[in-house]
């Protein structure tokens, strides 16, 4: 862990950066400026050296998908193998800064280089707004010296990627870690199919609730559009409508075509163990895997990485068992 000196600074968009429009924020270019102001007004600020890069055209991360992760992840590398940066701070929107933190973690293994993210819950400018506490707060972490892999930094914390959830809207602090079991066994080693270096493919992902009523129509429905996996939320500790044989087939069915099934828990400090009660082991025994304590937003990451890869049913299952960077193991 040493200090960064040369840090690219990542503008994605988000209500960091956005001005009023006659439609309302939207999202702005020209935060470079706007950042380089503000450090000069304020130059008791310990910051590193940092340049810049612009996703364009930047977005609200409300419309956050697959195809920018990819281009945040050509971009973080460009700017370090390129640019010669240390480290790098990602400004991001807070609808989605989660989701792609936890990406990030697992489309990043093995990057020698921190990655930091960060948002704003008020824009730039705005009264009271947060926008420059959080990203000189995570400018500063970043000249202190953070370790390798992937973080978010909000509101004083800087918490791992693949663990963070956002909590709430009427807060500044709104992002945390939920305590969620989480236990199991590490890699012990990344393999090279899931290096940084490795080009991913999008892939077709679904996440699923269950829910009192819920009909095995429906989901043999979701199961035949043509999605690669899928993301069960079950009840408590794994458990579902078990009792419901049509639906339990259509899981094995897909299944033995080919789709990948995991399964999370829905209760915000909950974790998914399928041999405490018949109704998990049914589940299991129907193909669904557990994400352990993982989060919706880390295992949704995690699948995205693993079958963006092109790894088999079976080495998807494999892999996803296993910590690879903190997300499953504490």
């Amino acid at each position: 862990m040493s200090a960064s000196r040369n840090t690219l600074v990542l503008y994605t968009g988000g209500t960091i950066g956005m001005q009023q429009s006659a439609e309302g924020l939207m999202p702005a270019s020209g935060f470079a400026s706007r950042l380089r102001d503000q450090q000069d007004k304020h130059p008791e600020l310990a910051a590193p050296e940092w340049q810049f890069r612009e996703l364009l055209p930047p977005i609200d991360s409300a419309n956050m998908n697959q195809t920018h992760w990819l281009a945040m992840v050509e971009a973080i590398r460009a700017g370090v193998e390129q640019d010669g940066c240390d480290a790098v701070l990602v400004l991001h929107g807070t609808d989605t800064l989660a989701y792609s933190a936890a990406a990030l973690s697992f489309l990043l293994l093995g990057f020698e280089v921190p990655v930091v993210l960060t948002g704003a819950m008020l824009p730039a400018g705005a009264a009271d707004s947060d926008a420059w506490d959080n990203l000189f707060g995570a400018m500063q972490a970043l000249h202190a010296g953070v370790e390798p892999g992937v973080h978010l930094y909000f509101a004083g914390k800087l918490m791992h990627g693949a663990r963070v959830s956002k909590l709430g809207t009427a807060s500044l602090d709104a992002f945390g870690v939920l305590p969620r079991l989480r236990q199991g066994q590490c890699a012990p080693s990344i393999p090279a199919a899931l290096d940084y270096r490795q080009p991913r493919q999008q892939v077709n992902l679904a996440v699923l609730p269950l829910y009192p009523g819920i009909q095995a129509a429906q989901l043999q429905a979701l199961l035949s559009s043509g999605v690669q996996g899928v993301l069960i939320e079950c009840y408590g500790s794994g458990t579902g409508p078990a009792d419901d044989t049509e639906l339990l087939q259509a899981l094995q069915d897909a299944h033995q075509r080919g789709i990948v099934l995991a399964a999370i828990s829905q209760c915000p400090q909950g974790h998914v163990e399928f041999g405490i009660y018949a109704a998990g082991s049914k589940l299991e025994a129907s193909g669904l895997m557990s994400g352990g304590g993982m989060t919706r937003e880390a295992a949704l990451g995690k699948l995205f990485a693993l079958l963006g890869a092109g790894l088999s049913q079976t080495e998807v299952e494999h892999w996803f068992a296993l910590d690879l960077c903190g997300e499953r193991v504490d």
